[in-house]
């Protein structure tokens, strides 16, 4: 293979894997490709109210588990003079309220914040009764029992798998027009709608649970927990609402507990009670990004920049945007031919200049090798070796610094106190550069490279000092294998540059 198809080949295999990367984290992980993109977080408030009798109170609330599409980001709890602890429990996590002595109204708060997920393949344990089917009936009175049988035969005859029979069997119960068999059922039983169709569907030998939860929405205030039922047919697992049926997959619905297990248990006190309040706010995705929950729950996350301390992240966010500026460096020197001083000395240029701010920052820079190079003149005259030439120039170049900085605080200027941000040693070679360059060439030469330099500096200081860029740098270092894939192909350029286009116009002619 010729070096022209292996570059091509190389570059296409590099893009095409930045491509596909940048792909699955913005489609199935979620990433915002944009910076200023949005994504709701829902504020759930458990309010717990009870009236205490001037006795030690335990409180304990089911909390949520780990879900599949919904992810707890932030938890926390307002309980003054209580003693409060998260209890895991055999039945799952539990907030747990302690006080010796408790007496009048008293209100307890939990919240959390969550933000729905994409989802992931369910893999939950599947806990069969080991009640027998007739013991399944034991709270239908006996002269019902056989209209019952009969009435989930009839549903059988209707349905061709868990699903549907779950489907059908909840229709028959939530219609408004129900059967004599059903309004009997519903009228003489003493347990819940929820309790009736779980042993219903446990009798035909449907695996399911109990499920209570939220619908998220906008705004709700003093709110219950709503009772699902979710169906396993083998495969996958279904939830059912009690009056609506099946609940679509994109659905917003919080489990909050899950099976049969009290959502509220209080000692020592009564009347107790809780209620739910939602609110739905929209934050800015790139700061959910920041949220360590979020990053530790996803692998791929996990084994990102976003899991470094913020300090090392802060370098990382300099650091991604040279490859940027190096592509500018590269485009403006091969197809447009200027000149500068330095391959990459526009880069390290434009970093300052990201601190200083660019209007600020030319200045200083033209001032600094200005004076550089007057004084790199009077060393000339002493014939210094390179080596203590240049480590000269160098305590020159911090000196001068240093003196713009006292002076520009005196003035109040603090523009120019963001001076130490430029590279000290690359800018003494600068000047040791020019000035051999102006002994050699002229001072003409020593304009083209310098004007050369700072024009290409501005122009990656643009490019890397955009919004856009910096945000997809960060959190998508793999498009760098698509800057590099570009560099590669650029290289193998090897035409008339623009410059040289317009130098031997005239021989077109």
């Amino acid at each position: 293979m010729s070096n022209k198809y292996k570059s091509l080949f190389i570059s296409l295999t590099l893009a095409a894997i930045g491509i596909f990367l940048v792909y699955y984290k913005v489609s199935i992980i979620g990433m915002p490709f944009m910076p200023n993109e949005t994504k709701p977080v829902y504020n759930i408030d458990a309010q717990i109210d009870f009236y205490g009798k001037g006795e030690p109170v335990l409180v304990s609330l089911a909390l949520p588990e780990k879900q599949n599409d919904m992810q707890i980001i932030s938890e926390d709890a307002s309980s003054a003079g209580y003693g409060f602890t998260i209890a895991e429990t055999n039945s799952g996590k539990r907030a747990e309220w302690a006080k010796r002595r408790v007496t009048g109204k008293q209100t307890l708060y939990y919240s959390i914040e969550v933000i729905k997920k994409t989802s992931e393949k369910e893999k939950k344990e599947i806990k069969r009764s080991k009640s027998s089917k007739e013991e399944l009936l034991l709270d239908i009175p006996i002269s019902l029992q056989s209209a019952t049988k009969n009435l989930l035969k009839d549903i059988r005859w209707r349905s061709a798998d868990p699903h549907s029979f779950a489907a059908q069997l909840i229709r028959d119960f939530s219609d408004s027009d129900p059967s004599q068999a059903v309004k009997v059922l519903l009228a003489k039983v003493k347990i819940s709608k929820q309790d009736l169709l779980y042993k219903l569907l446990r009798y035909e030998k449907i695996d399911v649970k109990k499920i209570n939860g939220l619908y998220l929405s906008e705004s709700q205030r003093n709110i219950k927990l709503t009772p699902l039922l979710s169906v396993y047919d083998g495969k996958t697992w279904q939830m059912y609402d009690l009056e609506k049926g099946k609940i679509e997959k994109d659905t917003d619905f919080l489990v909050w507990r899950s099976g049969g297990t009290s959502i509220l248990d209080v000692t020592g006190a009564k009347k107790s009670k809780v209620t739910f309040s939602i609110t739905k706010r929209q934050v800015p995705t790139k700061h959910l990004l920041e949220n360590k929950n979020i990053v530790k729950n996803s692998a791929i996350l996990d084994f990102s920049l976003f899991s470094l301390p913020n300090s090392e992240q802060n370098a990382y966010r300099h650091m991604l945007l040279v490859p940027f500026g190096a592509l500018v460096v590269v485009f403006l020197r091969v197809f447009i031919g200027l000149r500068t001083s330095g391959t990459f000395m526009p880069i390290l240029i434009a970093l300052a200049f990201m601190e200083t701010t660019l209007v600020t920052g030319l200045i200083m820079f033209i001032i600094i090798v200005a004076i550089g190079l007057v004084i790199r003149s009077f060393l000339s005259s002493l014939n210094l070796l390179l080596v203590a030439r240049i480590s000269a120039v160098v305590i020159v170049v911090i000196m001068i610094m240093s003196f713009m900085s006292i002076f520009s605080f005196k003035l109040g200027l603090e523009e120019v106190m963001t001076i130490t941000f430029f590279p000290m040693i690359i800018l003494a070679w600068t000047i040791e550069r020019m000035s051999v360059l102006w002994e050699e060439e002229g001072p003409k030469e020593v304009i083209i490279q310098g004007g050369g330099s700072l024009l290409v500096a501005v122009f990656a200081y643009l490019a890397m000092s955009n919004p856009l860029i910096g945000h997809i740098t960060f959190n998508f270092p793999e498009l760098l294998l698509v800057v590099l894939a570009v560099i590669i192909l650029m290289g193998r350029y090897s035409g008339y540059r623009l410059s040289e286009l317009i130098r031997f116009k005239s021989f077109g002619k």
